[in-house]
């Protein structure tokens, strides 16, 4: 099928280029939208507009003007309407206004759902006026949603392998349940796989307490194929040291450094003595060696046994979780003595989330966060290796190569 006004809209896109520059880029992209519609258009109605063919399968009406925000600007678009259709139900809505950053998408359908489902507060209406134009209909929602739904759901289903060290990590994001406003846990997995790089191996959200949820959320992982984990990174979040006894047996696992400095000021019980105290536990985390560190653990505790006793339990009992970390490598013990790597993760995920703040439910939860995820995954799998994995030891009689095994 050949397409009338082609070359004509080409020709129109240069012109603007050439007169206008760079600042011509939003009038460019317009006709370069509009023109795209308009050819969607004659595809989905198999014929071109006056065309006569046995074929057609409904008629062009029209067009309806549509204000979109992109990055390049306000864009003023001319959406190709159509009518007497084949199938009513089919519907026509051109999918390059669906497409674009998976993030954007699902930030977008969450806020259109809370509207649609009436959480319509001046400050909904406002963000669904910026982010979706003013048009958000149930249908076009469900729509978009579906087709989000299966590329996020193929991802967060895709096979794992081998991955020698994974980081664990969990936040809370509120949502409508019931008719009340609840926490909802959402739970990430991070893992460094046999070449070195990073990759998001999975998500998880859920209203279960959170042994069931850590230890289901571990298993759907090995059901994909995880395997291979030698250590373990995360904070100690509830419940998930018993789904590890059970789903990772034999792992290691290294409690966040930096969350235990944190948690050890809790314990402190004059302001005066906290910058002491941290240098204390600095100097145990950065010692050359876990003997090192042991003996710098025990003298800590010693020194506070009548100053800070409540404090001097808590660190024999707490420190030596963060001590695992001299089991490794000593190239991959900076990046892996913490779960900052997540902690970075989460700030993307919180730049987003925080837009909508009250999610309409769980599957719309799922869908924002797995599409920031999946983009970030994209972007380390395609990027530099976060650690050198070459003949690297890996603790006990354990080597990382399995040639040298």
């Amino acid at each position: 099928m050949t397409h009338r006004g082609e070359n004509k809209a080409f020709d129109q896109v240069l012109e603007v280029l050439i007169e206008n520059g760079l600042e011509g880029m939003a009038t460019a992209m317009e006709v370069i939208f509009n023109e795209a519609m308009k050819l969607e258009r004659a595809d989905f109605l198999r014929a071109e507009p006056h065309e006569r063919t046995a074929d057609r399968r409904g008629y062009a009406n029209g067009y309806k003007d549509k204000s979109v925000r992109s990055r390049i600007g306000e864009l003023g678009l001319r959406i190709p309407q159509v009518r007497d259709l084949a199938d009513p139900q089919a519907g026509f809505y051109p999918k390059s206004l669906e497409k674009g950053l998976r993030s954007e998408q699902a930030l977008k359908l969450a806020v259109a759902e809370m509207y649609v489902q009436g959480v319509s507060t001046r400050r909904v209406k406002e963000i669904t006026r910026q982010l979706c134009g003013l048009e958000v209909s149930s249908m076009q929602v469900s729509r978009a949603a579906k087709l989000l739904d299966e590329e996020l759901e193929a991802w967060r289903g895709r096979p794992i392998g081998e991955i020698p060290y994974l980081i664990l990590d969990a936040r809370y994001e509120k949502i409508r349940h019931g008719g009340s406003v609840i926490d909802c846990a959402v739970l990430v997995a991070i893992g460094v796989r046999e070449d070195g790089k990073r990759s998001v191996l999975g998500v998880s959200v859920s209203l279960s307490e959170a042994e069931v949820h850590w230890r289901e959320f571990i298993e759907s992982l090995q059901r994909r194929g995880m395997h291979g984990v030698v250590e373990v990174t995360s904070d100690d979040h509830k419940g998930l040291r018993a789904a590890m006894q059970a789903r990772l047996t034999g792992a290691l696992w290294q409690r966040c450094q930096c969350h235990l400095q944190r948690n050890a000021q809790a314990y402190v019980p004059k302001k005066e003595m906290k910058a002491g105290v941290a240098a204390e536990i600095r100097g145990i985390f950065n010692a050359g060696d876990r003997i090192e560190a042991e003996e710098r653990l025990g003298r800590m505790v010693k020194r506070y046994e009548r100053s800070a006793p409540a404090l001097s339990r808590w660190a024999e009992e707490n420190i030596p979780e963060g001590l695992t970390v001299f089991e490794l490598p000593e190239k991959h013990r900076r990046r892996l003595r913490t779960n900052n790597c997540a902690e970075r993760l989460n700030e993307e995920i919180r730049r987003r989330t925080r837009v909508v703040r009250l999610f309409p439910n769980e599957a719309s939860l799922l869908r924002l966060v797995s599409a920031v995820l999946a983009e970030k995954s994209e972007e380390w799998e395609s990027g530099r290796a976060y650690l050198n994995m070459k003949d690297e030891w890996l603790g006990g009689n354990r080597f990382y190569r399995k040639d040298v095994a």
